[in-house]
Order: C-alpha cells, then sequence, then structure tokens
C-alpha cells in the first residue's frame, strides 16, 4: 500500500505530496496523521529551510474524507477534541502544519473545504491553471475548526469570504488571484518549478530573519493595528539582542544590490 504523504528533501527544500490520488487527497484519519508526522519532521530537520505542500494529481486536496467522516466522525471528531483541550498557534499550525518554517502552497488542483484550509495556512500560493477553490463547510453541513474563518478573510476581504461560505461556489485559478487568494497563476507544468524557484529565493535569504519577520506578520494579525506597531517593535528588540554581525550585513547588503541588477 503506497503511503499516503510523500516527503522528499532536496536543495534545503522539503517537498511534502499529499498521496490519495484515487480519492482527490482527501484528509482521512491516516493522511492527518502521516501529514502532521512529516511535517514535523521537516520543521526539526536541520537541512530543511522551507517546505512546498501540494497534491498527487489531479488534486490538490478534496476536504475532509466524507465516507469516513459519515460513519463515525473521522478526524473532525478528534480534531474537535484536541482543539478544545489545547491551545492552536501558528495559524492552526499547532495542529495542522505543525512548523515555523516557510510553507509554499503548490496548488495542482481543487482545494476544497479542509483542503482550502490547508492552502491557507501556508504562507504564499502558487495556483496550476487547473486549480479551483471552495468552502463547502455549510453543503456539507460541518463547521470549519483550522482556521477558514480567519485566514480567508483576512486573504480576500470579508464579503468575499462569506460569500464563499455561505453559497459554496466554486472559484478558479484566475478569479482567486484577482481576489488575491494566490500569488501566482502558472500553466500546470510549471507549477512545481516555480514554486522550487520561489522556495529557491527563501533558502537563498537569511533564514534566522525570515522566520523572525513571518513569527511577526503572524503574531500582529492576531491584534489590532494600533498594538500590531508594538508587536513588530518588540519583535525587532529581541531579534536584535539575538546578535547582528555587520560584516555578514555588509555581505548580504552587496549580494542585494547584485540580485536587484540582475532582476531588472
Amino acid at each position: 500500500m503506497p503511503d499516503v504523504v510523500l516527503l522528499e528533501v532536496a536543495d534545503r527544500v522539503a517537498t511534502v505530496t499529499l498521496n490519495r490520488p484515487e480519492a482527490r487527497n482527501a484528509m482521512s484519519g491516516a493522511l492527518v496523521e502521516r501529514l502532521r508526522h512529516l511535517v514535523a519532521q521537516a520543521d526539526a530537520d536541520h537541512d530543511v529551510d522551507v517546505l512546498i505542500l501540494t497534491g498527487a494529481d489531479p488534486a490538490f486536496c478534496a476536504g475532509l474524507d466524507l465516507k469516513e467522516l459519515g460513519r463515525d466522525g473521522g478526524i473532525l471528531k478528534r480534531q474537535a477534541g484536541e482543539t478544545e483541550s489545547s491551545a492552536v498557534s501558528r495559524r492552526g499550525r499547532g495542529t495542522t502544519l505543525p512548523t515555523t518554517k516557510p510553507i509554499i502552497g503548490a496548488i495542482n488542483g481543487v482545494a476544497v473545504t479542509g483542503g482550502l484550509e490547508l492552502a491557507l495556512n501556508c504562507d504564499l500560493l502558487v495556483a496550476s491553471e487547473h486549480a479551483r477553490f471552495a468552502d463547502t463547510h455549510a453543503r456539507v453541513g460541518v463547521h470549519p475548526l483550522w482556521g477558514l474563518t480567519v485566514l480567508l478573510p483576512e486573504a480576500i476581504g470579508i464579503r468575499r469570504a462569506r460569500e464563499m461560505s455561505a453559497t459554496g461556489n466554486f472559484v478558479d485559478a484566475h478569479l482567486a488571484l484577482e481576489w488575491g487568494l494566490v500569488n501566482h497563476v502558472v500553466a500546470h507544468d510549471e507549477l512545481l518549478p516555480l514554486a522550487r524557484r520561489l522556495a529557491r529565493d527563501i533558502v537563498s535569504s537569511d533564514q534566522r530573519a525570515v522566520r523572525a519577520i513571518l513569527a511577526t506578520y503572524e503574531e500582529a494579525s492576531r491584534v489590532t493595528g494600533g498594538e500590531a506597531w508594538d508587536v513588530e517593535a518588540r519583535a525587532a528588540a529581541i531579534f536584535q539582542r539575538g546578535g547582528v554581525d555587520p560584516a555578514d550585513i555588509e555581505r548580504r547588503r552587496r549580494g542585494v544590490v547584485d540580485r536587484g541588477r540582475a532582476q531588472v
């Protein structure tokens, strides 16, 4: 029996692939458990700086396994108990995607309901032209618990989020780009190459700074506008106390200048 989630590490990038293509990568209890384990493994791996999350074609993730859910409540019942008994951190990643490292979502097909929540828990999204997005929680008769009601309006605005959740209608890749749900839309064959290029760009940055800045974004998203300024000030002070090497900054400055010239 093939693994329901695959992990490949190369060039400091971990590619995590949901691997139930016959079920459109629907999230069974086994898949969720394996996903958490491999993401945590990549997070602990000192040879990994960035993760890419994708699905085996033709889907990214069709959400929870409804057959399993219909039998005994499945992962939904267990997850609800975990959420009540423990604090969820980092956009729900404490239970869903347990990592402090950047995650690029490479959305190769439909991302529906729980699959949409998985995508939203990524730091940035690259979509294939085949990608489609929908929140069908209300159509199925379940409630989001992996951050959708926070992350979807953060991405596309509250009125569009309400429309997606109340109607269950699908949004195609190009409309998702227009709405700000994804960062890029590319031809299907270019999806993973672009995700890997972006991952290499992140790898080439200072990793301590990358993780500190992303953590600051996350903490600031939990407070009001005025408080967010204080969050950044505190985070900057903590970062500075960790030590800054002027020679290293100068080396990186020269690299930024050279890279900027090459990208013009």
